[in-house]
């Protein structure tokens, strides 16, 4: 058994995105992966996952798949009036498009748990970080995890090839700083400030959702229209330009009355207010390591950049995961990550 090839689908179910990864893993080791990232607006369309996780599946490939592994956030959409009932509709969604394919689910504890009736489905809620960190942490020792995502970002610590995060629910996370809630496309600007500089004043911003934070960044080029994978707040195009139009009602402005060296100026201060937000999570999460400043960064998610550039105002160093597992794999890395660990359960049974 250790030297044939198993194929396993990691699972990443968001509130906006399905991360979908293929495996082949041979000898303990990746052997091939195909990614599949799905724009997916749960609180619209969640009546649809069910054939939605099939098409995705599909497109995947379902030949010879041993096993799904499968981890979520998209319990805490408010399509679903508790977690509980959230965890259950999407697992029950999973089994629906997947009838006869195992599915092994990664608990709050850190353990790999054949889905059956009886678990606990709090126990299974949002540990799409833990995955990330804990296959990190079979590959490398010491280190900080910091993955930005379109909506939020972890800071996890590992010490000695062990996850050691001082939260596990998202309300010990967000108290911990290894949870902030603010990510790289649909974070809302005035989450970020209150007001912005304008003409060398300080101007109070509107409290509407009139842009986001993937706005700002194709305004300054951080990201392209590929990588901008969510709607738009109006629904119109992604184009620096749109984004452009859409940035300057941020001050209850528009086109005509504020320049494009204006609203680029908008932009580069919001980068700024978002990335101190950032900073200031990363080092609460570093007061409490032992010699935290000695530890190296991996940056992660599609907006790995905010977290790299994070990481060297405070003297750190970085490794990007995109180096070592391509762009599209670093930003689904949850669902690859759940994927391996699932296999590496495999491994040591058979």
């Amino acid at each position: 058994m250790a030297s044939e090839t198993l194929t396993f689908l990691g699972w990443d179910i968001g509130g906006v995105h399905i991360k979908a990864v293929r495996i082949d893993w041979q000898k303990g080791k990746i052997i091939d992966t195909r990614i599949a990232i799905h724009p997916l607006e749960m609180w619209h369309e969640y009546t649809n996952l069910s054939v939605i996780l099939r098409d995705v599946g599909v497109g995947l490939g379902l030949d010879g798949v041993r096993a799904m592994a499968v981890t979520m956030t998209a319990e805490l959409s408010d399509a679903f009036r508790s977690k509980r009932e959230g965890v259950l509709f999407i697992l029950d969604a999973i089994g629906a498009a997947f009838p006869g394919i195992p599915v092994y689910l990664l608990n709050i504890d850190g353990d790999i748990v054949k889905q059956k009736e009886g678990l606990n489905p709090l126990d299974y809620a949002a540990t799409n970080w833990l995955a990330s960190a804990q296959y990190l942490a079979t590959r490398h020792s010491d280190f900080i995890l910091m993955d930005v995502g379109s909506t939020t970002t972890d800071i996890i610590p590992v010490r000695k090839g062990r996850v050691v995060s001082r939260g596990c629910t998202d309300i010990e996370r967000l108290t911990s700083g290894e949870l902030v809630y603010t990510g790289v496309l649909r974070s809302n600007p005035d989450t970020v400030t209150s007001q912005v500089p304008i003409q060398g004043q300080m101007c109070r911003v509107a409290a509407e959702s009139f842009s986001n934070m993937g706005d700002v960044y194709l305004i300054l080029g951080h990201v392209t229209q590929a990588e901008y994978s969510c709607p738009t707040p109006d629904g119109r195009a992604k184009t620096a330009e749109a984004a452009a139009e859409r940035l300057a009602r941020f001050v209850c402005a528009d086109a005509e009355t504020l320049d494009s060296k204006q609203i680029f100026k908008l932009a580069r201060y919001l980068f700024e207010k978002q990335l101190e937000k950032m900073t200031e999570a990363l080092l609460q999460v570093l007061s409490a390591q032992d010699d935290g400043y000695r530890l190296p960064v991996i940056a992660a998610g599609a907006g790995s950049f905010l977290a790299a550039k994070a990481s060297h105002r405070l003297g750190l160093s970085v490794v990007d995961l995109k180096k070592e597992y391509g762009k599209k794999s670093a930003t689904a890395f949850s669902s690859l990550s759940v994927g391996c660990l699932t296999a590496i359960t495999f491994d040591r049974t058979d």
